[in-house]
């Protein structure tokens, strides 16, 4: 990193107008996909899983010749410690956006367990109208019900989702033990503490997946079971999506390791990743005690 007090401007790049279409057509597709599974629309026509995994592989086109550019800039020497700030800046915003994301899902789990469900079981409810919309509603939790009209059963929390905890509670561990190797400069180290941590990343998504498939087919949960259903999915699904992400970031670092990239007071790139990790890290845990404990 320069120590001159400049700011460097990097060249015209397209990788901005790539990252906007890519976005807009994962968006685009997630939605149709979503609403096509919901409404069981046939399969024959539709363009909602395509255009997805199309917005996704523009995502990673964009990513990586995006942070290429920026690690060829940074191995020129071209980031000033203006500029380095400015990175530092940038990615607390991100996961402060991040953590509003996730904000937005928690405080629908919160108003349909804590709002709607007691309301339309007559709650504080004078006019009653629970008695119009489903007089036989029951305040209880989790409320779902399959499409088939069978009762479905809730995910326990002290199996698979309680090995996933230990796993990420681990992988935050071993990702600081990481960065005090490279602040130490031991290479050894910080490769293999840098290793287990992808290693971990990667088995828990492995588990998330295992746990999905026992939903879907032995105890029939789906995005249609429900408002139980419905958050129960897009909070464990969104975060499976940023741990993915957070993996892939680990691993982009551990190979730039492997090069030699990186030194004791100059790894911002590993820091960045460090902290996306131990947020992803603490909105589990948040997860675990609201959507599968309590």
């Amino acid at each position: 990193m320069s120590d001159t007090p400049r700011y460097y401007v990097p060249h015209s790049s397209i990788w901005p107008i790539v990252g906007s279409l890519a976005l807009f057509v994962t968006v685009f597709g997630a939605a149709s996909f979503i609403q096509q599974s919901t409404e069981k629309v046939e399969t024959q026509g539709s363009f909602g899983a395509p255009v997805f995994y199309l917005g996704l592989t523009l995502i990673a086109l964009m990513m990586f010749g995006w942070f290429g550019a920026v690690i060829r800039e940074s191995l020129k020497g071209l980031v000033s410690q203006q500029l380095d700030r400015t990175y530092r800046m940038a990615m607390f915003w991100f996961i402060v956006s991040e953590v509003m994301f996730f904000a937005a899902f928690f405080g629908a789990l919160y108003y349909a367990r804590t709002i709607s469900v007691p309301w339309l079981a007559g709650a504080d409810n004078k006019l009653e109208t629970h008695l119009w919309l489903w007089p036989d509603f029951a305040d209880t939790w989790p409320l779902f019900r399959t499409p088939g009209g069978t009762v479905s059963e809730s995910m326990q929390a002290w199996g698979l989702p309680f090995v996933n905890t230990v796993i990420l509670v681990t992988s935050s561990l071993t990702v600081t033990l990481a960065h005090w190797a490279l602040k130490k400069n031991r290479r050894l180290p910080l490769i293999r503490w840098l290793g287990l941590t992808v290693a971990l990343g990667i088995t828990f998504l492995t588990l998330q997946a295992v746990e999905y498939i026992h939903a879907y087919q032995e105890l029939g949960l789906s995005l249609r079971s429900g408002i139980y259903g419905s958050t129960f999915f897009m909070l464990t699904g969104f975060h499976g999506a940023h741990v993915t992400l957070g993996t892939i970031m680990l691993t982009v670092v551990w190979l730039r390791c492997l090069k030699g990239h990186f030194t004791a007071d100059k790894h911002f790139a590993f820091e960045a990743c460090s902290w996306y990790w131990h947020f992803v890290d603490v909105i589990w845990l948040f997860l675990f005690t609201f959507v599968y404990w309590f």
